[in-house]
């Protein structure tokens, strides 16, 4: 019932974003490229190479607007199934992670402006997380509806604050590890921060996301131990290079990221599987915009 709750709300969400960018005010696309080499997975105690290709799109429209990210992760051979932590390198993983957001603006649809002191405007947002991943000991297909309300704060660029409810569900390959069937954690909030900000005239940019979720329960595994609260903060600081390949200005950018993931998916760092669910990752990244 969920599953099919799930794609239905999926398939109206697309719907209305697809209906948003067709009337689009403004709209950015961008194909993306990052790499780092000290990526982790729980239970596996190894630094994980990856290359990942993004391809972004946000756009606004009359009511609000839409942000969707499509993110493949290409991993080294120590992301493979494991055995008491050490991976057998028999394949490597992939994976398949997408975000779809969509944010009624309040003042948009009132046609008046409801900015007040720091904060620019208000409104509420829905969407979805899907993953498919292959090659490791997990096999990871998440389902994720995600909603809560917005506001957005009055900086340069833009910096948006939501505080949203998570209907999270999975489905891992490795059966004996996990309940039968798709496994339903419980609901649980996640404060969300968003933003992409230009540092003045320097062609310099901030960007990223920062993820406060509670825990949600227990896991899906016959033991039933307890989730923890996870923290996942991902942010870039990015150069604007356009100049020098003779292209509009923010067409190419290119620089450093970095992501801090404490409790990945929220599994314990300090448990069993440790310093896997602990990600400090520097990275190399680029975007090409049009």
């Amino acid at each position: 019932m969920f599953a099919k709750k799930s794609i239905l709300t999926a398939s109206v969400l697309l719907a209305v974003g697809i209906t948003g960018a067709s009337a689009a005010d403004w709209s950015d696309t961008s194909i993306g490229y990052r790499y780092g080499t000290k990526f982790a997975e729980p239970f596996n105690n190894n630094d994980i190479k990856k290359n990942i290709i993004n391809l972004t799109h946000a756009s606004g429209y009359k009511y609000g607007s839409n942000y969707f990210n499509v993110d493949m992760l290409m991993s080294d051979s120590n992301d493979s199934p494991t055995t008491n932590g050490v991976p057998n390198k028999e394949s490597s993983a992939q994976e398949v992670y997408i975000v779809y957001r969509h944010t009624f603006d309040f003042g948009k649809i009132a046609g008046k402006s409801l900015a007040v002191g720091p904060f620019r405007g208000f409104g509420f947002t829905a969407g979805f997380d899907y993953n498919n991943k292959s090659g490791d000991s997990y096999q990871s297909k998440k389902r994720m509806l995600v909603a809560g309300p917005t506001v957005m704060m009055n900086v340069p660029g833009f910096l948006n604050i939501s505080l949203l409810q998570l209907w999270e569900s999975n489905e891992p390959a490795r059966a004996v590890f996990r309940q039968p069937g798709r496994y339903h954690y419980d609901p649980h909030p996640m404060l969300n921060l968003a933003w992409g900000i230009p540092l003045g005239d320097s062609g310099f940019s901030f960007s990223g996301y920062a993820n406060f979720i509670a825990a949600k329960g227990d896991n899906e595994n016959i033991a039933k131990t307890k989730t923890k609260a996870e923290t996942n903060i991902d942010m870039a600081l990015l150069y604007d290079f356009s100049g020098l390949i003779g292209a509009q200005k923010n067409t190419f950018k290119a620089g450093v990221g970095y992501q801090y993931w404490k409790n990945k998916f929220g599994n314990d760092h300090k448990g069993a599987a440790g310093n896997g669910a602990y990600a400090k990752t520097p990275m190399i990244r680029a975007e090409y915009h049009f």
